[in-house]
């Protein structure tokens, strides 16, 4: 039985509580060219229309409350008796509503504010702006603490250290289309874990995993963790 699972989540577990990714038809995303809005080109071309982006995002995700997916992993970490590593490109804060504890947002985080010239951080008010100051060196450099098209994720020591002692590797809602979190499948296998894919539709990677099961997250994951759990509680 499995002593270690990692978790790598994406933005199909967040759809189902109102945030939109950018592959979808609308929303936010489909306003903007990514490069636009995603790079850090885009922002040192058009800073206001960066933040604006950003501000808009973060009260989208303000709003938003964890769906059963969310809840489902919260339960999972608190329930299981192995280790569980909970890794996510999503820059929401919903796995933390849920109750889940040390997430690793390899991505950034909306919540978070960072300098573009020091490198501090601290939590991002409401909306900020080009005039926005850092309020270690008072510059006007101030950006969302999210990583861009173009930058290393954040945790990527960690993460890829626990793709190497786990047994199981479950990515859910994942494209499978953003590298380095698309080739995590491939570091679990070579450590010998079993693999899963949880998700909506197959992802570009699906052949890679050695089991996957489709559907709304809200439905697959949910039972996905009873079945776990209820197969730990019997050995």
């Amino acid at each position: 039985m499995y002593d270690k699972v990692v978790i790598l989540t994406g933005a199909g577990i967040s759809a189902e509580s109102g945030l939109g990714t950018f592959r979808d038809a609308q929303g936010l995303w489909a306003q903007h060219r990514i490069e636009d809005v995603a790079t850090p080109a885009g922002f040192a071309r058009n800073p206001d229309l960066v933040q604006a982006f950003y501000n808009a995002r973060r009260a989208q995700a303000a709003l938003a409350q964890p769906n059963a997916a969310h809840l489902a992993l919260a339960q999972l970490q608190s329930s299981f008796p192995g280790e569980v590593i909970l890794v996510t490109q999503n820059v929401d804060a919903l796995h933390e509503a849920a109750g889940s504890m040390s997430v690793l947002h390899m991505h950034g985080t909306l919540a978070g504010a960072l300098c573009a010239s020091c490198n501090h951080r601290w939590p991002a008010p409401p909306e900020l702006s080009s005039n926005s100051l850092c309020p270690q060196c008072q510059s006007t450099a101030a950006r969302p603490d999210v990583v861009w098209f173009g930058e290393i994720p954040y945790h990527m020591d960690r993460i890829l250290s626990d793709l190497e002692t786990c047994d199981l590797f479950v990515a859910i809602g994942t494209s499978g289309q953003v590298y380095p979190a698309a080739g995590f499948v491939d570091a679990a296998t070579a450590a010998g874990a079993k693999t899963i894919e949880l998700n909506l539709e197959p992802s570009a990677t699906h052949s890679r995993f050695d089991d996957a099961r489709f559907g709304r997250a809200s439905a697959i994951v949910p039972a996905w963790v009873a079945e776990l759990l209820d197969e730990r509680n019997r050995d």
